[in-house]
């Protein structure tokens, strides 16, 4: 496998995941422009990924079939173009970034018109006998259009990220790495077809370039865009697993309170041990309605752990005030505060309440 077909592969791999997380986003938010736009971006990617691979094993300014080759470009110039539409619409106010865009769409207009007519002139030849002069016009458009937007798209990227939260701006650094490196790879690519135009010999070491500039900067494009979404998710699954792992330390605790009070419960439903020990769905819902249960315990229990003194652990102490309560004992007047976090959050609470959970658990074994 050479590297071209390896980078090619690789693009594939990153692209079309990326785009459907994207489209995930979209359905959930589907009112934001500017996620319509990037996701839009990705499409265009996605779309001009299998017309390149019809169009053959070809490098510029050597052709493929020119029907494929004018929907491959078709498809990038939109890329460049959602790519602009999506930073005008992220840093300007709706109506001047529709105005904005109305004046990126004409240059776009013209490429593809270009290259259109190019194809419908186009003899119905092999590729190898395409007429030099059409070939060349087709790909100088593209390349002049697609670096245009490139170069565009770095700069809006560059001034966007500085005032973009941290994980926006981190994702924007990195896409605009990749814009720059594409406009250089662009300008090899305007400079390749000119070369061959003039008749002149490519130098082998030019050809090489845009290989290993165009593609790298389409897979640093996809990993800028998708970062900030994909940051977020994984911010929320060790918010989630925290959650899970909480939820389950606070187990010894809160069966020892339920049993005490089961009409605490905040669920009517009975408990199914096997179900609660495997579910992985409303993590939050059950962290959060153990939690407040425990406490609720510790409340109604606190009468008897103030009768009983300070003598013991907190764990030994609690054990034989649930004692005392199961053995039908008065209640006695006042209670006392139970194993107080040091901060005021929900977390802290939780914190207290899975220590003294282990100590029951440790002292029950």
């Amino acid at each position: 496998m050479n590297s071209k077909v390896a980078l090619t592969v690789i693009q594939g791999v990153i692209l079309y995941p990326a785009l459907l997380w994207k489209s995930y986003q979209l359905m959930r938010a589907p009112k934001d422009v500017a996620r319509w736009m990037v996701t839009a971006c990705l499409a265009c990617f996605a779309a001009s990924y299998p017309f390149g691979l019809l169009a053959g094993k070809v490098d510029q300014p050597d052709p493929g079939p020119i029907v494929p080759l004018l929907f491959q470009h078709v498809f990038l110039c939109g890329l460049v173009y959602t790519l602009a539409c999506f930073f005008l619409f992220s840093a300007l106010p709706a109506a001047r970034a529709r105005r904005r865009a109305w004046l990126e769409a004409v240059p776009l207009g013209a490429a593809i018109l270009v290259m259109a007519v190019v194809t419908v002139l186009m003899p119905d030849v092999p590729p190898a006998r395409y007429p030099l002069a059409g070939m060349s016009i087709f790909y100088l458009t593209a390349d002049l259009y697609l670096t245009y937007g490139i170069a565009s798209a770095c700069f809006f990227a560059r001034r966007y990220a500085r005032g973009a939260s941290p994980r926006l701006a981190r994702g924007l650094t990195v896409a605009s790495f990749g814009f720059a490196i594409g406009a250089v790879g662009g300008a090899t690519l305007i400079a390749v077809v000119l070369v061959h135009w003039a008749g002149a010999i490519i130098p082998w070491l030019l050809v090489q370039a845009t290989v290993f500039l165009v593609f790298p900067s389409a897979i640093l494009l996809v990993i800028g865009l998708s970062y900030p979404g994909v940051a977020t998710r994984a911010a929320a699954a060790r918010v989630w697993w925290q959650h899970l792992r909480m939820y389950h330390r606070l187990g010894p605790l809160w069966t020892r309170l339920h049993e005490a009070f089961p009409e605490d419960a905040l669920s009517r439903k009975p408990l199914n041990p096997w179900r609660d020990a495997l579910s992985l769905r409303g993590v939050h819902r059950r962290y959060y309605r153990r939690a407040v249960e425990c406490r609720d315990g510790l409340v109604r229990i606190s009468p008897y752990l103030a009768h009983l003194g300070q003598d013991g652990s907190l764990a030994d102490q609690l054990t034989e005030a649930l004692r005392a309560h199961a053995r039908g004992e008065p209640v006695p007047e006042e209670g006392m505060p139970v194993a107080l976090p040091e901060g005021n959050s929900l977390d802290d609470d939780v914190r207290e309440l899975v220590t003294l959970s282990e100590s029951m658990r440790t002292a029950a074994a």
